[in-house]
C-alpha cells in the first residue's frame, strides 16, 4: 500500500470515528439546548444501544433487534429526564453535571451486572469482517458504509425535524427563549423529555451500527462521551451542524495522530487542537458569543 493509499485509509478511518463523535456531540447539543444540562452520560446511550441490540438479536431478526434497541434506549432517556432532571429544576449547572456523572456510573455498573464484562458485537449487516470494498487503493468494510450512511440519514432527518416540523420548532423555541415559549403555550417539560429521548435514541442507533466494528462492552460509554464533548465544544456548543464538523475534525485528527505518533498519544492531537481553539475562540469554531447567539435566535 503506497503513501497516498495509506493516507486515504487513515482519512476514511478518521471520518468513520468522527461520525460517531458527531452523534455524541449532537446528543450533547440537543439536551443542552433544551435543558441547559451537560449530559456526561451521553456515551452510555451508545453502549446501551449496542448491548440491548445484541441481546434482542438472539430472539428476533437483526432489523427488529436494532429497532427494539433504539426504542428501549429512547424510553430510558425519557425516564431519566422525568425521574431525575425534572425533579431538579433549581440546581446549579455544577450539581447537574455531577448528577450526570453519577448516572453514567450507575448505568455502567448496571450493565456490568446484566451483561458482565464480556465484549459482544452484532453481526455485520452485510458481508463479514474479511469482505471489503476497495476505493482508490483503500479497503473499506461494508459496515463502515452502513455507519456513514445511517448516521448521515439520521443527522439530516434530525435537522429536518428541528427546522420544519411544529414540534421541532417548539424545541428550538424552548432553547432560544423558554419564557416566551411557555407564554406561547409550549409545554417546556415535555420538550425537555423529548430532547432526552431523541438524544438517547440517536445514540442507540449509533451504538448498533458501530457494534460489528468496534465491539460493545460496558465501559465503552465514558471514552465516547469525552470525545463527543470535545467535538461539541470544538464545533460550538448549541450548534448541531457545528457538532458534526467538530466530530469529524476530532476523528480525523485522531487518525492522523495514529499515523504519526505512538498509540499511547492517540488522544493528544485532538485535545491539543481543542485547547488551542478555546484560547482563540472560547465559543468554538462555529459557535457564536453568548450575546450574539441570543440576538441570532
Amino acid at each position: 500500500m503506497g503513501t497516498g493509499d495509506l493516507a486515504l485509509q487513515y482519512l476514511l478511518s478518521g471520518i468513520t470515528k468522527g461520525s460517531i463523535y458527531a452523534v455524541v456531540a449532537i446528543g450533547f447539543n440537543l439536551i443542552y439546548s433544551a435543558t441547559g444540562v451537560l449530559n456526561l452520560a451521553q456515551g452510555e446511550f451508545i453502549m446501551l444501544g449496542g448491548m440491548v441490540a445484541v441481546t434482542l438479536a438472539h430472539y428476533v431478526p437483526l432489523p427488529v433487534a436494532v429497532a427494539g434497541a433504539v426504542l428501549v434506549v429512547t424510553l430510558v432517556g425519557c425516564l431519566l429526564e422525568w425521574s431525575l432532571f425534572r425533579r431538579l429544576p433549581n440546581h446549579s449547572v455544577l450539581h447537574l453535571i455531577i448528577v450526570t456523572i453519577g448516572v453514567s456510573i450507575v448505568i455502567q455498573e448496571a450493565s456490568l451486572h446484566i451483561w458482565d464484562e464480556k465484549v459482544r458485537s452484532l453481526p455485520y449487516f452485510t458481508g463479514n469482517e474479511v469482505s471489503s470494498i476497495h476505493l482508490l487503493g483503500a479497503a473499506i468494510s461494508p459496515q463502515v458504509l452502513w455507519v456513514l450512511g445511517t448516521i448521515t440519514v439520521a443527522v439530516v432527518a434530525l435537522h429536518g425535524f428541528l427546522k420544519y416540523t411544529l414540534t421541532g420548532r417548539a424545541m428550538r423555541a424552548c432553547s432560544a427563549n423558554p419564557e416566551a415559549a411557555m407564554l406561547a403555550g409550549i409545554n417546556i417539560r415535555n420538550m425537555r423529555t423529548l430532547s432526552f429521548g431523541l438524544s438517547a435514541g440517536l445514540g442507540a442507533l449509533a451504538g448498533c451500527v458501530i457494534s460489528p466494528i468496534t465491539m460493545t462492552h460496558y465501559e465503552m460509554g465514558a471514552p465516547l462521551a469525552i470525545k463527543g464533548f470535545a467535538a461539541a465544544i470544538l464545533g460550538g456548543l448549541g450548534n448541531p451542524m457545528g457538532a458534526v464538523a467538530g466530530g469529524l475534525l476530532v476523528g480525523v485528527l485522531e487518525a492522523v495522530s495514529v499515523s504519526r505518533m505512538p498509540a499511547a498519544y492517540n488522544d493528544v492531537a485532538a485535545f491539543v487542537v481543542l485547547l488551542l481553539v478555546l484560547f482563540v475562540r472560547p465559543h468554538g469554531i462555529f459557535g457564536l458569543p453568548s450575546g450574539q447567539a441570543v440576538r441570532e435566535h
